[in-house]
């Protein structure tokens, strides 16, 4: 039986080529996606800020297998294309991070560092 692990993937990309009509869907929808809006979901969470409108990333948690992440990165980068073609928004320089919440070390504070 593998063991399953959380993972967030975080697909960043800058817009370019806009037309009107994306730029202005863009802008009308900003306040969802800015700095409060930004949390991991299934479906992927825009983020972006409307001035300049110019980067972008979708935030995505997955449960899968422990030795998926790097395999996973890809296939979410391109869930996250197809999205947003299929939005009409044109974009560069797609890439991806996966970080597996289940294996990843917490620093804490020593008490007589506090």
């Amino acid at each position: 039986m593998s063991e399953h692990h959380t993972c967030r993937v975080i697909v960043r990309g800058t817009w370019e080529g806009l037309t009107e009509d994306a730029r202005a869907r863009l802008l009308a929808e900003a306040g969802e996606h800015g700095m409060p809006g930004m949390r991991f979901t299934e479906e992927g969470t825009p983020a972006y800020e409307p001035a300049p409108l110019r980067h972008f990333s979708m935030r995505y948690v997955v449960v899968s297998d422990a030795a998926d992440g790097e395999e996973m990165a890809g296939a979410i980068a391109g869930r996250a294309e197809g999205l947003l073609c299929g939005l009409g928004y044109r974009f560069r320089g797609l890439g991806s991070t996966v970080t597996d919440l289940d294996t990843m070390k917490i620093n804490r504070k020593s008490r007589s560092r506090r």
